[in-house]
């Protein structure tokens, strides 16, 4: 009996409905394990019938996921060669991906597709899940998942996919625990204690219905886990044996792999197990009817008799060759088969990244490694790069760091200086990654000597390559023209297209200083190199400079293309680094654009990262300092010491610039050393190649210093070059056609009274109190009168324009919740709370969490 799940169906119902008119979307059942998610699958399947194409698929607990395991399911309904449609496309996701999207929608009924137990999905699943959500709105096809509620990794990732989806594109739909009056309903019906069961279960319904089946009427079970143990026992010993062999398979065991496991005789085990309602009969294999009861089996296992059932396990699957090795490998680690996990492992490893389930290849290495003690020096050499080059695409740079240092060792001890010189060049990368700029000079400069003792090779090229960029990071720019060019030379004589992509990069990058064209002409063909030839981190990283060369030409919309082509690019690839570095420099841009909540929530979801590395934290970093000084947050002092201390490690100009940006605003409005700031400025101009360069930071020292000298302003931006000539309005002029009131208002400031009273009013209606308190100051002492005092507080509260969420904040900060409990109300992280609740109390002008209620019940926000 379904109970309390009508308005579920009915929204499925719709959803369906909807599909079949041409309008697509991801339907996501939330809810915790055991609380009947699968069972409202199943309800919906009886309503649709022949309605729709069904196709149905599940993710397994392995130990490490089977990449793309649930698309083959998927595909094997359709009766489509998965296998031999990624051989065609040699492994490349989005051609893949769009393969299978023409597949489910090449139908005469609109297309169900069904992946159950999201949360144990791979990377690469989570990928095709974000691909077909962001195109299916268009199409006759509705994804349904379910996915559970709890605070795992694992249901943490499918957040994020979610977050990625398009908003419109998805339909949240949770399930929820039972009523008390629902489960004594049931118990009533069954004649049982209700009060009691529902005590025991808090309303979860396959709890329930373990202990509405427990056979004691008078003493129900104290624990499903007994209920479903006491169960077991009832069955024969032959029974009982085939539901022990059952229990090591994650989510199911095919038919086949059961009778070479245990032979003819199972059928009549498994029919008496599937009886006594412990086991499922899929037709093609039997399965616990919940992972609960499959877990309370396994774990009565001795360990003996765990790894025996796992090793015979194993040799059942390994007589298919169709079998996912994820799968082998899971069994070979439970059996503790040291031999078939050190063949296999690597394998699956090697499966996994190709189809870019970076994440998961990177465990698989994990376990090859745990196991390698007795493999040669040069193969756990390789295995250490393997995993250090997964490692750093996933963004736990420590860790690739950690291998490549003891592949770099093996490789020494083998005396083969061509990989070692590789493993230098990679070395250099991933220090430069978690901002110690030392050691990646370091690094890339020991790289370069060893490996031109060796014939010249794509090794060698690399490195140059790397060289060049880290010039090109330092302003360097004739050493970047100079290396790049011996880099391109080098592997165009060699055929290597990837590293001339990565070369041309940085040349491109250097050139817009030099000559604009060249520039964006060389990144253009890196970029268009990197698409066609399937370079995806060389294709993020041109994005990336893309973005970045247009942000400080100031062509906003340029950029904001170049941002948003790169970070969808990122997303359908799982290049989590370069998408969150784009993140950063996304939040910058809507920080200029006046979108300061955006800008904030944008930051802030790489920021409460606590995996992200410093490199990609700093672009976040810059707009959340630009933005708690304006509001005048108080939170901005740990923002300013991190980027800091990024500093310490390496001077970089592009680091450097920003930072004393802000520093230099911070001493404009009093908060910070006036002399600092201008010394921070002096070193930057110091080490600016150009004087292009240099355009907002002289707008700074004219603010701090009107009697400094603007200096040479050739190649300078527009609006900078004008508002240091003294043409004001010109200025502000080309700010406001650029959309970026903030830098208009700071244009406005050098203007007349009318001027000065528009750039407050823009300065209220951004939120940026300390400034405006400035600018009145500054107003005074200029001798204007009649300056307005601002809006009153109920009049700010009313048109603070608190976003959906900040609101959601608000209502639970006036009942008393504390920031844990908000977050885990929200099922948001306490960082993510702590700068919304940050947000609110500036938005109300309000110093705490009582005076912002008060604020809001006053102007009847709640």
């Amino acid at each position: 009996m379904l109970l309390e799940r009508q308005a579920q169906l009915g929204q499925l119902d719709q959803l369906l409905s909807e599909a079949m008119q041409g309008r697509g979307h991801v339907a996501a059942l939330l809810g915790e394990a055991g609380a009947g998610k699968t069972a409202l699958v199943e309800a919906f399947l009886a309503r649709v019938g022949q309605g729709a194409a069904v196709f149905r698929s599940a993710c397994e607990d392995l130990s490490i996921p089977d990449p793309l395991g649930p698309l083959y399911d998927l595909a094997r309904d359709a009766q489509w060669a998965l296998p031999r449609a990624i051989d065609d496309r040699q492994g490349q996701r989005l051609p893949l991906f769009s393969d299978a999207l023409e597949v489910f929608e090449a139908r005469s009924r609109p297309g169900l597709l069904i992946i159950e137990d999201m949360h144990w999905a791979d990377d690469a699943t989570l990928d095709f899940v974000r691909f077909l959500g962001r195109r299916l709105a268009n199409t006759h096809m509705l994804l349904l998942f379910t996915a559970r509620t709890d605070r795992s990794e694992g249901q943490m990732r499918v957040r994020r996919a979610l977050g990625e989806i398009p908003s419109g594109n998805v339909q949240r739909i949770d399930v929820p625990l039972l009523s008390e009056a629902a489960v004594l309903s049931l118990a009533d019906a069954a004649g049982r204690d209700g009060d009691a069961i529902y005590r025991a279960t808090a309303g979860n319904a396959f709890f329930v219905t373990e202990l509405l089946a427990a056979e004691n009427v008078a003493t129900p079970p104290a624990s499903v886990r007994d209920a479903v143990l006491a169960r077991a026992e009832r069955l024969s010993p032959g029974a009982r044996s085939m539901l022990d062999a059952v229990s090591v398979f994650p989510r199911r065991a095919d038919a086949w792999a059961l009778r070479g496991l245990c032979g003819v005789a199972s059928a009549g085990q498994l029919a008496e197990c599937v009886s006594n309602g412990l086991l499922d009969d899929l037709g093609d294999g039997y399965a616990f009817r919940h992972d609960i009861a499959r877990r309370a089996i396994e774990m009565m296992l001795t360990p003996s008799h765990r790894r025996a059932f796992n090793q015979r396990a194993l040799s059942a699957l390994q007589e298919n060759a169709d079998v996912a090795t994820a799968r082998l490998v899971h069994h070979a680690v439970e059996a503790q088969n040291l031999q078939a996990v050190r063949e296999l492992a690597p394998l699956a490893a090697r499966e996994a990244s190709r189809v870019g389930a970076h994440r998961d290849a990177a465990g698989h290495y994990e376990v090859a490694l745990r196991y390698a003690d007795a493999m040669s020096m040069e193969d756990r050499a390789r295995l250490y790069e393997g995993y250090a080059f997964e490692c750093h695409l996933i963004g736990r740079i420590d860790a690739a760091i950690e291998a490549q240092g003891h592949a770099r060792r093996l490789q020494q001890a083998l005396g083969d200086r061509l990989r070692e010189g590789d493993s230098l060049r990679c070395l250099s990368r991933f220090a430069y990654l978690v901002g110690d700029r030392e050691r990646a000079d370091l690094f890339g400069a020991q790289a370069v000597e060893l490996l031109e003792t060796a014939p010249a090779g794509p090794e060698l090229a690399m490195a140059y390559s790397n060289l060049s960029q880290l010039a090109m990071l330092a302003e360097k720019l004739d050493e970047t023209l100079l290396l790049g060019g011996r880099a391109v030379e080098l592997a165009e004589r060699l055929d290597r297209p990837d590293i001339v992509c990565h070369a041309l990069n940085n040349l491109g990058s250097a050139e817009q200083w030099l000559d604009l064209a060249s520039g964006r002409l060389h990144l253009a063909r890196s970029l268009e190199l990197a698409l066609e030839q399937n370079f995806q981190e060389h294709a993020a990283r041109a994005f990336t400079n893309c973005a970045c060369i247009e942000m400080n030409q100031l062509d906003l919309a340029e950029a904001q293309s170049f941002l948003e082509r790169g970070i969808a690019y990122c997303v359908e690839n799982d290049l989590a680094t370069w998408r969150d570095y784009m993140r950063g420099v996304q939040a910058q841009l809507l920080v200029r654009r006046g979108l300061w909540d955006d800008a904030a929530t944008v930051a802030h979801d790489v920021i409460d990262n606590d995996a992200t590395t410093a490199l990609v934290r700093y672009p976040s970093l810059v707009a959340l300092a630009k933005l708690r000084i304006r509001r005048g947050d108080p939170s901005a002092e740990p923002v300013l010491e991190e980027m800091k201390r990024f500093l310490d490690k390496g001077m970089e100009l592009q680091r450097l610039a920003p930072y004393a940006a802000v520093m230099a605003e911070r001493a404009w409005l009093g908060q910070g050393d006036r002399q600092e700031a201008l010394g921070l400025i002096e070193l930057a101009d110091s080490l600016s190649p150009t004087r292009a360069v240099f355009g907002e930071l002289a707008i700074w020292r004219l603010l701090l210093s009107f009697e400094s000298d603007p200096g040479d302003t050739a190649g300078m931006a527009g609006p900078h070059r004008m508002l240091l000539a003294g043409e004001w309005r010109g200025a502000a002029a080309l700010w406001a056609g650029m959309g970026a009131p903030f830098d208009r208002a700071l244009a406005l400031l050098h203007g007349d009274e009318p001027a000065l009273r528009e750039a407050l009013e823009i300065l209220e209606g951004l939120g940026a109190r300390p400034v405006a308190q400035h600018v009145r100051a500054l107003m005074r002492r200029s001798g204007v009168s009649h300056i307005a005092r601002g809006p009153r507080q109920a009049t700010r509260a009313n048109s603070a324009g608190l976003t959906q969420r900040q609101m959601e904040v608000l209502q639970l900060i006036e009942r008393g919740f504390s920031n844990k409990r908000i977050a885990e109300h929200l099922t948001i992280s306490p960082k993510t709370v702590d700068h919304h609740v940050s947000a609110v109390l500036g938005k109300l002008d309000a110093v705490s969490r009582g005076e912002a209620s008060a604020a809001a019940r006053a102007s009847g926000l709640v």
